[in-house]
């Protein structure tokens, strides 16, 4: 006769995975996070599930269901899930900060050289020849949502219409997105079918139970949900954007340039539903037109250290920030570094913040209805949208580095680069970063050969 699962059958729990092992682990992951989130999500899949067995693949992709419908970046955020579930808050905080650091220091680093060094025929060459690649790439984020997304024709016609309104009507991105979800709403009543989540993928028979966090272990009491927990989750968190937000307005005002900076990036955050390619397109209209923290060739050189860093691709927030802030000189001309890091390290803070809180407070709502999670049909319509705007963010982008303003006609060597990236993208099916690395390759040819003088 068959009994039932019990704590003497199954594996030991997830205690026994020491604090020490788990933050080696999160530490090297915040180094070795290249590919976007897909490339970082099946990393921590291949090292979790199927190496180390620290838990199920049930346990994952649920995990993983949840962190896919909140806004920000779902690969730090399932790492901040993954922890916490290990190791309670302390967990989920380590391992989301470690999966951000490496990638915040790297990136302060590598805006400081382009700003400062920028202008010297090598490195100005390496960017010369990655812009093209980065349009390329920008494409390519499109055509993998839409292959996702767009399985109908409703679907295209949400798609269709976001990009209309954000390329000729020129629609700021918040109301965009809140039109789509409108429409994923109304969509989801009138043709269920059309606006339903795909099907996940199916999780092994065996329940996973040589892992130590399996299908059949019980809810470790850390992760049930309390009333209590969820308030004090939510005052500390609003205590944690209240208090800078506070001394940055009596500071510089609610005008200063670091206060509009915090204010822009949390709202940022809060808007970045299908990844940072669909929130890209805002922090333009923000950072480049309505700010000037920088210029558009500054964005899209921007995106190619977001793409060749690890860590989460929302990190290009980062550069924007630090060169806002060192090209600002709000403290002063001889303190532009200062600046320039102090806004770096502000504007993480407040992008970054929103994604704990919507983990350490929300994971213990979501263990409790496992196996129940689904995406809803307004997400669905948000995520229709995302496609719209990720290729009017290509066009943007391909017009400014094909069609430069200085030249008289189209930049043929820069469009040959990008034809080039694109047949190595989708032809051979190489990765972003290994274009990129070609990409600079190249560039350095072009710096060293003075054909760019």
């Amino acid at each position: 006769m068959a009994t039932s699962p019990s704590s003497e059958t199954l594996p030991p729990g997830p205690s026994d995975v020491s604090r020490r092992e788990a933050f080696g682990f999160w530490l090297k992951l915040g180094f070795i996070s290249f590919g976007g989130p897909a490339g970082q999500i099946a990393l921590m899949h291949d090292e979790l599930v199927s190496r180390r067995r620290w838990l199920s693949e049930r346990r994952f992709l649920h995990a993983l269901n949840y962190c896919m419908l909140l806004p920000g970046p779902e690969a730090q955020q399932l790492a901040t899930y993954l922890g916490w579930l290990l190791h309670r808050s302390w967990g989920g905080v380590v391992a989301g900060l470690l999966f951000i650091l490496p990638s915040l220091g790297l990136l302060i680093l590598l805006a400081w050289v382009y700003l400062v060094y920028g202008d010297v025929p090598l490195i100005a060459g390496v960017f010369y020849a990655i812009k093209p690649v980065v349009v390329v790439v920008v494409v390519q984020a499109a055509w993998r949502v839409g292959g996702r997304v767009l399985h109908n024709r409703w679907l295209w016609a949400i798609a269709l219409a976001a990009f209309a309104a954000i390329f000729a009507l020129q629609l700021p991105f918040p109301l965009i997105v809140l039109a789509a979800a409108v429409a994923g709403t109304v969509g989801g009543r009138l043709r269920p079918l059309a606006f339903s989540p795909s099907a996940t993928a199916r999780a092994p028979s065996d329940g996973g139970r040589d892992a130590l966090l399996n299908d059949h272990s019980p809810i470790p009491e850390h992760a049930r949900f309390s009333s209590w927990r969820l308030l004090r989750v939510l005052l500390i968190g609003a205590a944690l954007w209240v208090l800078p937000m506070g001394l940055l307005t009596l500071w510089q005002g609610w005008h200063g340039p670091l206060t509009q900076m915090a204010w822009f990036f949390t709202k940022a955050a809060l808007l970045t539903f299908g990844g940072a390619y669909a929130v890209l397109p805002y922090v333009y209209q923000g950072a480049v037109l309505q700010y000037g923290w920088l210029s558009p060739l500054q964005m899209i050189d921007g995106l190619a250290l977001g793409e060749s860093t690890p860590g989460p691709l929302i990190m290009v927030v980062v550069f924007v920030a630090f060169l806002g802030g060192y090209q600002g000189a709000f403290l002063g001309a001889d303190q532009a570094l200062a600046a320039g890091m102090l806004a770096a390290l502000l504007v993480c803070w407040f992008t970054f913040l929103p994604s704990f809180l919507f983990v350490l407070g929300g994971a213990p709502l979501i263990e409790a209805t496992r196996g129940e999670l689904r995406l809803t049909a307004a997400l669905t319509g948000v995520s229709a949208a995302v496609v719209g705007v990720i290729v009017n963010l290509a066009l943007f982008f391909g017009w400014h580095v094909f069609m430069p303003a200085e030249a008289a006609g189209p930049d043929w060597l820069a469009l040959g680069i990008g034809l080039i990236a694109a047949g190595l993208l989708f032809g051979r099916g190489w990765t972003v970063l290994q274009t990129l690395l070609l990409g600079a390759a190249a560039g350095l040819l072009l710096g060293v050969s003075g054909l760019l003088s």
